[in-house]
């Protein structure tokens, strides 16, 4: 008769003399997990590249900032969009344009996300557009011109709108606006965007601590004197012309 220890021993035998047979199939010691379904479906919001080398708006904005600011903050802004609204996929349809435009379509469950977040996003995708290399200066044909009807002149609108960026207490913008025809300058706080009052943006101001602090510390005042030469009027020119029609 086998002893117990004996069949052990022909067990283990058996066990390895199978797994050396051709064609034998090793049998897993526990159960192989389920294999874990990731998605490949791309995200609705997309960070925008910059128009220009991080180093463009230099000496004015230096590079390190520019690096930061769009690729980890602008960068959060999408991310945390995109995760705001995952669980909603029409919300994901729409262009951040129109997202801001109605806030009130948002769920009240997301809507403070969408609306911090999704600002940051529409803010800063037209803040980079809105500098360049060798800017400044002052605008020109149909701008200049409603510049001047709208604020006497533009060392006026000029003065107004860097005393607008001064005086934001904490973190937020200031915006030259469109409000029907009429050129207004309009604070906001945090990550509001005038569009989402119903004005269209035209210059914004950003005047985030994160978008000056490694080269200007707490001097905002040389930050906003500094931008003055990195304004990208050709473009601002041309959002008028589009938005005015």
């Amino acid at each position: 008769m086998m002893t117990r220890r004996q069949a052990i021993k022909a067990t283990a035998f058996a066990s390895a003399t199978f797994a050396t047979l051709p064609g034998a199939i090793a049998q897993p010691l526990s159960p192989t997990p389920a294999p874990v379904l990731i998605s490949t479906a791309p995200a609705p919001f997309t960070l925008p590249p910059l128009p220009y080398a991080y180093d463009a708006l230099e000496p004015h904005i230096d590079a390190r900032t520019v690096e930061i600011h769009h690729d980890k903050h602008h960068a959060a802004y999408v991310a945390n969009l995109n995760k705001a609204v995952a669980d909603y996929p029409d919300l994901g349809k729409k262009s951040i344009e129109d997202l801001m435009k109605d806030l009130n379509s948002v769920p009240e469950k997301i809507r403070t996300a969408v609306r911090n977040q999704g600002g940051g996003h529409y803010n800063h995708s037209l803040f980079w557009q809105m500098m360049k290399k060798d800017g400044g200066g002052e605008p020109m044909g149909e701008l200049a011109k409603a510049i001047d009807t709208s604020f006497g002149s533009f060392s006026t609108f000029k003065d107004n709108f860097s005393k607008a960026g001064l005086g934001q207490f904490g973190s937020g913008w200031a915006w030259l606006v469109l409000d029907g025809k009429q050129l207004k300058i309009e604070p906001t706080a945090n990550q509001d965007t005038p569009l989402s009052a119903g004005h269209a943006p035209l210059l914004g101001l950003d005047v985030w601590e994160h978008a000056y602090y490694l080269k200007y510390q707490n001097r905002r005042t040389d930050y906003v004197t500094a931008l003055w030469n990195v304004v990208n009027w050709d473009f601002v020119s041309e959002r008028y012309t589009k938005l005015k029609a």
